[in-house]
């Protein structure tokens, strides 16, 4: 935690501050914050929530930053919050990000601060968990915000801290944080000449960080694809249409999207299925099964193809067994839908 701590704090004054000459002081407060900063991880996690809902997490770091003197403002993007350090020194206007929303997964060990919060999440009972180490981000960019706020006098420009909700995807029928921030201003007054953001990863060795040029972390598109066929009697398959084989196929035939459409030398593509629902008992065929997914691309040109991918295995494997599907692509925001429930 002190390590990834002294290098969000480096890479601010990388740009603010001549880092060579003040990474000793760093270092020893970095010392002195780290019990400070696992302590509130450990809060964040025992009290997790959900995406656009972090009405809590954001209430602690509103304060926090108002106890440094830091300028604050709340209720970006719902429940986003943004504290501006205006250094002594002229400079550039340097962002920090973190984002603050957990997962609805239970949470399953016998950690003194596990979360033991359940939801309901999409008609079902489920934990709620900070799977994703939004926890750590966000203590992380306080404890930078505590150290950078007692070093103002040496600051070269100005430092924005900007807490993001709802990273995890939002809603049905909402924004995300990201997009609805930068929509309402968040990179403007002061305008942000350059931001940073760091992402916790439990495969890395501990006190090592891992970088790339380009794209790091993926752009991620959620999915809904209802299939919709003709129920029967189990004992009666060749009386329906049974979308539950319809799904199956489709399920097979997605993976052929990164196996077979998408050049893997250049930038990978994920395409994954992680829930279907359809029926309610042993001997009959619903009428109906949804299916919700992800797709994390690296370009534009990659995400207009897979999305399109999509689209058409959907629809085409439904068609060929007498059955419809709907897609509904991306589904939270719900920027694109076919229409093949209505034809």
């Amino acid at each position: 935690m002190k390590t990834l701590l002294s290098i969000m704090l480096l890479l601010s004054f990388q740009v603010a501050i001549a880092q060579s000459k003040y990474a000793e002081t760093i270092s020893k407060k970095a010392d002195n914050i780290e019990q400070k900063v696992i302590a509130w991880r450990h809060d964040f996690h025992q009290n997790p929530e959900l995406a656009n809902r972090e009405t809590r997490t954001a209430d602690i770091i509103a304060k926090h930053l108002l106890s440094l003197g830091i300028e604050v403002k709340t209720g970006i993007a719902v429940t986003g919050v943004v504290g501006i350090l205006k250094g002594d020194k002229p400079g550039p206007v340097v962002a920090l990000r973190a984002d603050m929303d957990a997962l609805p997964v239970t949470e399953k060990n016998n950690l003194p601060y596990c979360s033991k919060v359940i939801t309901t999440y999409n008609g079902k009972e489920t934990g709620v968990m900070h799977a994703c180490g939004h926890d750590g981000h966000v203590a992380i960019l306080m404890g930078v915000a505590e150290i950078l706020a007692s070093m103002k006098k040496d600051l070269r420009g100005t430092v924005k801290f900007i807490f993001q909700p709802a990273e995890e995807g939002a809603p049905k029928g909402e924004e995300y944080g990201a997009q609805l921030m930068v929509k309402e201003g968040v990179m403007e007054n002061p305008k942000v000449d350059v931001i940073f953001g760091l992402h916790l990863d439990a495969q890395s060795e501990v006190g090592k960080i891992s970088y790339r040029p380009g794209g790091t972390m993926a752009g991620t598109g959620d999915f809904k694809i209802t299939v919709f066929g003709k129920p029967s009697h189990g004992a009666s398959p060749w009386q329906s249409i049974d979308p539950i084989v319809v799904a199956a196929q489709i399920v097979n035939s997605l993976q052929t999207i990164v196996s077979r459409n998408v050049n893997l030398t250049e930038n990978p593509v994920v395409v994954t299925v992680g829930a279907i629902n359809g029926g309610n008992r042993f001997n009959i065929i619903p009428e109906t099964v949804e299916m919700l997914g992800t797709v994390r691309t690296f370009s534009d040109a990659d995400e207009t193809l897979v999305f399109s991918k999509v689209k058409q295995i959907a629809e085409k494997s439904a068609e060929a067994f007498g059955a419809t599907a709907l897609v509904e692509l991306p589904f939270s925001c719900l920027l694109y839908t076919s229409d093949a429930a209505d034809e």
